[in-house]
């Protein structure tokens, strides 16, 4: 079976004023992720990362191009519109968890579906424990747990509304070797569920063990040929 396109960015843009100044921060990118891929993006600071991200998650807006999120083309939708698609197909996993540190791991998973006002499915709660390996550990409050676990969680918190995509802004930045290995075991064994996963990092050896590269320097994506990183 043909993989489906999760996302698909044409001609991307974003500019904004800075003084006197007009920073490209994204000048024209073009990308597919695909259901059931794992891609990470690299550059150095000031390379279009953040902007990206922020673009492929729908916490900011394009100045210009094309973004298609599924069927749907995003970068003329309102903020309310935007609101929705980021409920129903984008899970976010930061470096920093944003976990409430007296709330315990289960109540911390499902604060989006308190937010979004769904009832909570016990299995599949249940099920989801158990694919992150928390399993028996739904109790414990945040602030006693490991960064491992509180990745996990944070994971777990984003997976809870089934989305198509998956956005991890340097989800290893604070985690042991032995815990980033764990990791991004986990995320290929989501990825193997249909989810695709969007990858922001400056460690080139989790940007390496993952299926493709976008590499990014001064609001372009570097070609193959002139870039020293595996596509």
């Amino acid at each position: 079976m043909e993989a489906k396109v999760i996302l698909e960015a044409k001609s991307l843009k974003k500019y904004y004023q800075r003084g006197s100044e007009m920073v490209r921060a994204l000048d024209g990118v073009d990308f597919k992720i695909m259901e059931r891929e794992i891609v990470s993006i690299v550059g150095p600071s000031g390379s279009g990362k953040t902007t990206l991200m922020n673009l492929i998650g729908c916490l900011d807006k394009a100045s210009a191009g094309s973004l298609k999120i599924g069927d749907t083309e995003v970068t003329p939708l309102g903020e309310n519109d935007l609101i929705k698609i980021r409920r129903e197909n984008i899970g976010f996993v930061f470096q920093r968890f944003y976990l409430i540190p007296n709330l315990t791991v289960r109540e911390n998973i499902e604060l989006p579906l308190i937010f979004a006002k769904k009832s909570i499915n016990e299995k599949k709660l249940s099920v989801l424990l158990k694919e992150v390996g928390l399993e028996g550990k739904e109790r414990i409050q945040i602030k006693y747990l490991s960064g491992g676990d509180k990745q996990r969680t944070d994971i777990a918190r984003a997976l809870i509304n089934d989305p198509k995509i998956l956005i991890a802004d340097e989800p290893t930045g604070k985690l042991e070797t032995k815990v980033r290995g764990q990791i991004l075991e986990l995320f290929k064994s989501l990825s193997e569920k249909g989810l695709a996963i969007c990858i922001a990092t400056h460690d080139l050896e989790l940007a390496q063990a993952t299926q493709r590269i976008i590499h990014l320097q001064d609001g372009k994506i570097v070609p193959k040929e002139k870039s020293d990183l595996y596509y």
